[in-house]
């Protein structure tokens, strides 16, 4: 039987970037700004600074400190060129216009929209203020670009395939092995689902974000924030690294093909910085392709230079990668058949596009554009939009969860950072087509700031988790539905209380 212990490591041990100490605004959108306000993966004394007479006088040392604060603090929700994205944009135009004074007061106090309180929380000395309001009304410093040539620089195999197992060399049952992020140590846990206990912990890159299986179910694919990717082995006697990369300086998102025939031959990679994505050997890792994803946005067709990759997943009914473009609003499906002469649909969306997952045919792709407030659906045979659905605030499904409801059929369901809405949306257009594409039930859960949404198929449990939410209770908690019983309301599991890990802030979180 699984320990509460190890519960409490696999549920707390997560993908999930938060920055630690901050006091909020009291507002609706504190959770999503806990979200989004993560450091970014970006080491600001790579980028250029852009210290003109027409910003107010800084020295560089000054201006390097309010670099620093604003990669750390400021850059996951206005962008690292400033442009905006869960904030508002913050280019010299409107700096300048507002003036030290009001630059100053807004960073102090913030605002009912989800800017943090910075002054009066404490986290930012009046004479840091002072500076940041300064440093706002020059140019942004501008991250350099990573192209092939950096990319092959970083770029290692350490086993190559012909020197990699032929046969699995251990008795692990790798159907039930599980890819623990161990955030802050830059390192991942190899667990065995069966014995529960640890088979190694691997070094990996900062604040893993996510792990993505091969379709053979042989290697592990794991890429940090700071866009580093582990390629590993499962059949090694102790699984390990057999090669790495960096294909960005921010990242978020890896896959590796699915479609038959392809199984396994590339992999693709989404960064935040430069917004691009990369089409790697799926066996080596060797960048094959670099895809700029600059452009111009879904909704008001002005051209972005910040559109970062979010959410990737391989469909299974073409050779294709669908891809996800936050800012714009974009959904790319990424035809692989021919590298060389690559192919690209563009299918218009609704901004701003996050994650999301597939329903339980593998047909369709339900993705959250969260600060639109609505899951688009992409049916991945015809290769188009089938709907796009208003949900409640801020969607945040991860990969969602599919079960069959007593009442309306074949259902994925997501939660949300803004409010305590677990949304059912009704996947079935065949034999419930009165259901299909439409939000079928909302349930309650413990509160906003909800990141992940789990079932199975084997199980009659529906998991949500809470680890934004500002009541600890809930935080270090999870929510259980029994799916044939919704109506019943969930039960708390007090995940981090059985763990009993200590002193210092504890949040459950990816079930």
């Amino acid at each position: 039987m699984l320990s509460r212990k190890l519960i409490s490591a696999v549920l707390t041990m997560s993908a999930l970037s938060l920055a630690t100490n901050i006091v909020y605004a009291k507002s609706t959108s504190e959770t999503e700004t806990a979200y989004e306000g993560a450091p970014s993966g970006i080491d600001p004394s790579n980028t250029q600074n852009m210290i003109t007479s027409d910003g107010p006088a800084m020295t560089v040392e000054d201006f390097n400190h309010s670099k620093k604060i604003f990669f750390e603090r400021c850059a996951g929700c206005h962008g690292v060129l400033r442009k905006g994205a869960t904030g508002k944009p913050l280019t010299t135009d409107i700096t300048r216009a507002r003036g030290d004074a009001a630059l100053q007061a807004f960073i102090t106090y913030g605002s009912p929209a989800g800017m943090p309180n910075w002054g009066t929380s404490g986290d930012l000395t009046k004479e840091e203020i002072a500076l940041m309001a300064k440093y706002l009304q020059h140019e942004p410093p501008t991250p350099p670009e990573w192209g092939m040539k950096e990319m092959k620089a970083s770029w290692k195999v350490f086993i190559p395939v012909k020197d990699r197992p032929k046969k699995k060399l251990n008795n692990y049952n790798i159907d039930n092995i599980f890819s623990v992020t161990l955030r802050d140590a830059g390192q991942i846990a190899i667990i065995d689902g069966d014995s529960k206990k640890i088979i190694n912990v691997i070094d990996t890159g900062y604040a893993v974000h996510i792990s993505r299986m091969s379709s053979s179910g042989r290697y592990l694919y794991v890429i940090g924030r700071d866009a580093k990717i582990n390629l590993i082995d499962l059949w090694m006697k102790s699984p390990d690294n057999v090669a790495t990369i960096k294909v960005g300086l921010e990242a978020r998102s890896v896959e590796t093909s699915k479609y038959k025939g392809y199984e396994d031959k590339y992999a693709i990679a989404g960064s935040y910085w430069p917004p691009q994505y990369t089409i790697m050997d799926g066996f080596t890792l060797e960048p094959k392709q670099i895809v700029s994803t600059r452009g111009m946005t879904v909704d008001t067709h002005e051209y972005h230079p910040e559109p970062r990759v979010a959410a990737i997943v391989a469909s299974h009914q073409h050779p294709e990668f669908i891809v996800n473009v936050k800012e714009t609003g974009k959904i790319l499906l990424v035809n692989y058949e021919d590298i060389d002469n690559l192919s690209v649909t563009t299918i218009p969306a609704a901004r701003f596009l996050h994650d999301g997952g597939w329903d339980s045919t593998h047909r369709y792709f339900l993705t959250a554009a969260n600060k639109s407030n609505k899951i688009a659906v992409i049916d991945s045979k015809k290769r188009k939009l089938v709907a796009l659905i208003d949900v409640t605030k801020i969607p945040h499904p991860g990969r969602g969860a599919n079960f069959i409801h007593p009442k309306y059929g074949p259902v994925w369901a997501t939660s949300a950072l803004g409010n305590d809405n677990i949304t059912l949306i009704g996947t079935d257009p065949v034999k419930h087509k009165k259901n299909a594409w439409k939000v079928v039930e909302t349930l309650h859960g413990m509160g906003g700031g909800s990141l992940f949404i789990k079932t199975h198929p084997k199980s009659t449990n529906l998991w949500v988790d809470a680890p934004l939410n500002p009541d600890t209770r809930f935080s270090q908690s999870i929510a259980v539905f029994d799916i044939n019983k919704l109506d019943k309301g969930f039960k708390i599991l007090p995940i981090a209380e059985w763990a009993d890990l200590g002193e210092g802030v504890k949040r459950v979180v990816q079930p």
